[in-house]
């Protein structure tokens, strides 16, 4: 390999793909016949999203060198990039073929015979990245494909195992930390503490990789569900106030009068206290601010908010203005806004998830 390919090859490392392919295209005007040079420039098309003029360049590789390894892999990437599945788990396989003792050969194939989607595909590809992790057990991107394959099939325990052995070898992972918080998320009901979990999985993941859109619609998620379940405690307030003004307008006076106001405010002010209490432990201080940031950044979080905040102030009015049946009549619809208000943010943010 020529000092000119060597630099290429480390530039690729860095991320310098642009410079990277520049370098490789100058030693290929000197061997235009390099496979090597001509897969390096197909990988860094790749990264750089230029997937068919890749294609064309990997395959250029494959007629110079019909029985590389690396080309066979790059084809089976690039084909996998642009949704070509089956010709992608066709080259995958020719890799296996040329080199069965190269993790990465399986774990090309695990990617993607799990990104075709394909429920009878999920075995093979769980197998293919048992076998990456075997042979190079210090990978922290085969563990993780074990993770995502065995999370895709059900297998949670395995799943995680596999997620927190990836962020043992690599820290930095956004995506094992995102998808153990994934997982984190769904036992929240279960195990306390689960929660807490997850938001700081999340806030990990998208702090590692500002381009991350999953951990931030998964901080969306969370945000929007903590939001929307405040809705139950605004209703609790609300039924409070109107038991409470029903019975004075149907007369109560004097001490009567004081207690019922005095029970009504204590409902009100007691269920909403006791919500940010919960709220406050189950949100340690260094996580306020990231779910903050990403609240105020969301259209669905702000309008359920915003619904959830009518019905409180309207419960809070209703305790001065206890004598307006009308006034007391709003709570219905505006309990019924605060619902639909928060099916629909709940529907929209789900339908602007970022693609797996």
């Amino acid at each position: 390999m020529s000092s000119a390919l060597r630099q290429a090859d480390a530039l690729f490392d860095l991320g310098r793909y642009e410079r990277a392919a520049a370098l490789a295209a100058q030693h290929l005007a000197d061997t235009p016949d390099d496979a090597t040079a001509l897969v390096l420039i197909a990988r860094c098309l790749h990264r750089l999203g230029d997937e068919q003029q890749a294609l064309t360049t990997v395959e250029e590789a494959l007629s110079v060198e019909p029985d590389s390894p690396g080309a066979w892999l790059t084809h089976a990437q690039v084909l996998a990039s642009l949704k070509e599945y089956e010709r992608a788990e066709v080259s995958a396989r020719r890799a296996v073929e040329l080199a069965p003792q190269y993790w990465g050969s399986h774990y090309t194939l695990g990617t993607v015979l799990d990104a075709a989607g394909r429920r009878k595909r999920r075995r093979a590809a769980y197998e293919s990245a048992r076998t990456a992790t075997a042979l190079a057990p210090e990978e922290s991107d085969a563990h993780f494909l074990v993770g995502l394959t065995a999370h895709r099939s059900g297998r949670y325990q395995v799943a995680q195992q596999a997620y927190e052995t990836a962020l043992r070898l690599d820290p930095n992972s956004s995506q094992a930390h995102n998808n153990l918080s994934l997982l984190h998320l769904r036992r929240r009901w279960l195990r306390p503490g689960s929660w807490t979990r997850a938001a700081e999985g999340f806030v990990q993941s998208a702090a590692l990789d500002l381009n991350d859109r999953h951990a931030r619609h998964n901080l969306e998620t969370m945000a929007l569900g903590t939001v929307s379940g405040s809705r139950w405690v605004a209703l609790a307030g609300t039924v409070a106030v109107a038991c409470g003004s029903a019975h004075l307008r149907a007369g109560a006076t004097g001490t009567d009068a004081f207690v019922t106001f005095l029970v009504c405010a204590t409902v009100l002010a007691g269920s909403w206290g006791g919500w940010l209490l919960w709220q406050s432990r189950r949100i340690p201080p260094h996580l306020r601010r990231p779910l903050l940031l990403v609240s105020r950044g969301c259209r669905q979080v702000l309008g359920v908010a915003f619904a959830v905040g009518l019905l409180t102030v309207h419960s809070a009015s209703a305790l001065v203005l206890w004598r307006s049946a009308v006034f007391s009549a709003l709570a219905i619809p505006l309990f019924v806004f605060a619902v639909v208000t928060s099916v629909a943010g709940h529907t929209a943010l789900q339908q602007r998830a970022p693609k797996p």
